[in-house]
């Protein structure tokens, strides 16, 4: 560069200089968080992109090349840290990337051109390991060194640490050579990474955003016993120095070495002959890319004769013969533009991030989901923020985490909304809960398919031949909006649905008619309040005899009915202060919705204070008939055994749950002694 500064530079080279130097620090500094931190604040494709942009400055300026651009070492320069150093026998050399089919014709072309020949070259294929890269020295079959790649030149001891690895043999098994440095990459499996993250979690620790950070944290610690308990695998894939013996004049020849020395090679190794055949690895790889426990970013192809190899040599760092073949990004870097909340199908709220456009995982993403409000407080998500997007094979897109270096100073916080985004109904979180809900699940059209399947199950309306398929046709072809609707359904209006006939539409109206005369146990729970199950409603209706009685009840009103706790109480509580909600029962109730008053009242029940459990069949009549008439009498029914359960009620087959009483020695009824008791109980 000095001989440039002999003359004035352009105004449009000094611009192109400029932007040289500022790529030149930007990515040291990349490097340094990447290498060293192990925290890197930029994907990969975000960081080939700049190197890929220097390069090409680089190409056009050749004068401007000095010896410490990145683009002319390998991996990171040499940094101050608590490991000490050590210099390779033999460098270890980085490998250029490809990263299309068009890219990897002119690698091959320029191979073919340097070896003079127009036959297709045979290349050793095997994946492209996302970890961290490890050179192992053994000295008369001992390993006596472990270093990390460092600047190529130069890395860092990590020997005690790599010791703990069982994939790295202590001892080689054949006979071996007097010298060799065996190289290849240490990774961390998907299921060990998520062992690691889920106790980091549980602790209270900052999590790993992805296996090849965890593998490099793990590599780095100070105590090779935090090491050790970290899982982490090696596969092997090349020599660096090799004395006393004669290695194999093959690069695949050399792999089945390794694996007779001990160690781990891969098991996707093969030839390929030709372009057709390297593009088909490619994609065959990228196909089996998400059912492999480990992370893999590509594939690593060398032109398999050890003698072709020396005859195309090296250039500054890294080896004519061998190529990196990169698969589409998984991870790319993007930026929240806003965040909108969904609401599903039972009313979950889920927010949702709108970020810039990014091509990332073969896939162009926009929108990404983040769980839940607990999730962005967990990683500090912010409108604006600048953030990782990661996409691993089909899996839904994820925000890794945000880059705090790159956060502008007008970023909002994501914070929950007060109402629903649908229909404006109340939004209810329970204490320790990480999912809030909107509370109009009778009237909300993003809950109202739910809500009808559930007003028209079994165990609540009991609306014979309703079933997902025709809700769905009803929805479509707007014919219903909510649960009150389908009893004004005429039977015109069913038979102008396609497939369905006059018999079908004759008996889904008398069903409808059928279903009008309930129970209230019944209705409560069709209303499908969280929380409320069968035996909650029936406690539910023994307490309150009339829907306006409860739509009365206060907080301490509810938790004054057995078995309904604060969370129970402020479910039903907030459900039927929403207009919308009581509109609708008001509806169902003036189609004609009814149900017979009470038997009798709880205090003057003679079950009072009793808990049954139904099991198996019964001749007689049906469970829910039998749990009804219990209830009529003050029992409580409940659905599991318990040392407090006061008998067990046996039909045929009668399966666990008569079991379960036998062991805890709880009474087991038979059908005949049920109805001793619903006739004359004591």
């Amino acid at each position: 560069m000095a001989a440039e500064q002999d003359r004035p530079l352009s105004r449009m080279q000094a611009r192109i200089q400029a932007r040289l130097l500022a790529l030149r620090a930007e990515i040291e500094q990349h490097n340094f968080r990447y290498y060293v931190l192990d925290d890197p604040t930029v994907s990969d494709a975000e960081y080939d992109a700049l190197v890929r942009e220097l390069k090409a400055i680089e190409a056009e300026h050749p004068e401007w090349i000095t010896p410490d651009s990145p683009s002319q070492r390998v991996g990171a320069p040499t940094f101050v840290t608590t490991f000490d150093n050590v210099r390779h026998r033999q460098p270890m050399l980085s490998l250029d990337n490809v990263f299309d089919a068009e890219e990897w014709a002119a690698f091959e072309q320029r191979a073919r051109d340097r070896l003079n020949t127009d036959a297709p070259l045979v290349f050793a294929a095997e994946p492209k390991f996302d970890g961290l890269a490890i050179n192992l020295t053994y000295v008369d079959g001992r390993l006596i060194q472990a270093a990390t790649r460092g600047d190529g030149s130069v890395g860092e001891d990590v020997t005690p640490n790599v010791r703990t690895i069982r994939s790295i043999p202590d001892r080689l098994d054949l006979p071996a050579p007097s010298v060799v440095e065996v190289r290849g990459e240490i990774v961390m499996s998907h299921s060990a990474f998520a062992a690691l993250n889920r106790a980091a979690e549980a602790a209270g620790d900052k999590t790993f955003a992805n296996p090849r950070n965890a593998a490099a944290g793990s590599l780095r610690q100070k105590d090779p016993r935090v090491t050790a308990r970290r899982q982490l695998q090696f596969f092997a894939y090349g020599v660096g120095a090799a004395e006393g013996i004669d290695l194999p004049d093959t690069q695949l020849g050399l792999l089945d070495w390794l694996g007779g020395l001990g160690f781990t090679v891969s098991e996707w190794r093969t030839a390929c002959t030709g372009s057709a055949a390297v593009l088909a690895y490619h994609a065959a790889m990228l196909a089996r890319r998400p059912t492999l426990d480990y992370d893999i970013d590509g594939i690593v192809l060398k032109i398999n004769a050890v003698q072709e190899q020396q005859i195309l040599g090296f250039v500054a760092k890294a080896p004519r013969w061998a190529v990196a073949f990169k698969f589409p990004a998984e991870e790319a870097t993007s930026q929240v533009k806003a965040v909108d909340f969904q609401v599903g199908r039972t009313g979950a709220l889920t927010p949702v991030a709108r970020i810039e456009p990014v091509f990332v995982g073969g896939v162009t993403v926009s929108n990404i989901t983040l769980h839940n409000i607990d999730e962005v407080t967990r990683k500090d998500i912010r409108i604006g923020d600048y953030v990782v997007v990661r996409r691993a094979g089909d899996v839904i897109p994820e925000i890794i985490k945000n880059i705090p270096d790159r956060r502008p100073e007008d970023t909002q916080a994501i914070t929950l909304p007060e109402h629903c985004p649908v229909c404006g109904s109340e939004v209810i979180r329970v204490e320790g809960e990480a999912i809030a809900r909107c509370s109009g699940g009778l009237f909300c059209p993003a809950q109202r398919r739910e809500a009808i399947r559930h007003f028209a199950s079994r165990k609540a309306m009991n609306i014979d031949g309703l079933g997902e398929k025709w809700i769905e046709l009803l929805l479509e072809h707007q014919l219903i909006d909510h649960v009150d609707d389908l009893f004004h359904l005429t039977r015109e209006q069913l038979l102008s649905l396609p497939r369905m006939g006059e018999k079908s539409a004759q008996n889904l109206i008398d069903a409808l008619e059928q279903a009008k005369n309930t129970t209230l146990p019944r209705f409560l729970y069709a209303l499908g309040i969280r929380e409320v199950g069968e035996v909650t409603a029936a406690a539910l209706a023994q307490h309150f005899p009339t829907i306006d009685a409860l739509e009365q009840a206060t907080l301490d009103d509810l938790q004054a009915v057995p078995d309904v706790g604060p969370i129970v109480a402020m479910h039903v509580h907030t459900f039927l202060r929403q207009p919308h909600n009581r509109e609708v029962i008001a509806n169902l109730l003036a189609t004609g919705v009814h149900w017979p008053a009470p038997a009798a009242a709880p205090k003057e029940a003679p079950l009072a204070g009793r808990t049954y459990v139904l099991t198996g069949t019964l001749s007689q009549m049906t469970r829910d008939e039998a749990s009804a008439r219990l209830q009529s009498l003050g029992a409580k029914v409940s659905g599991s055994v318990s040392s407090k359960t006061t008998a067990v009620i046996a039909g045929e087959a009668a399966g666990s749950k008569r079991s379960k009483a036998e062991a805890l020695g709880v009474p087991v009824l038979e059908e005949a002694d049920l109805l001793a008791l619903l006739d004359a109980p004591e």
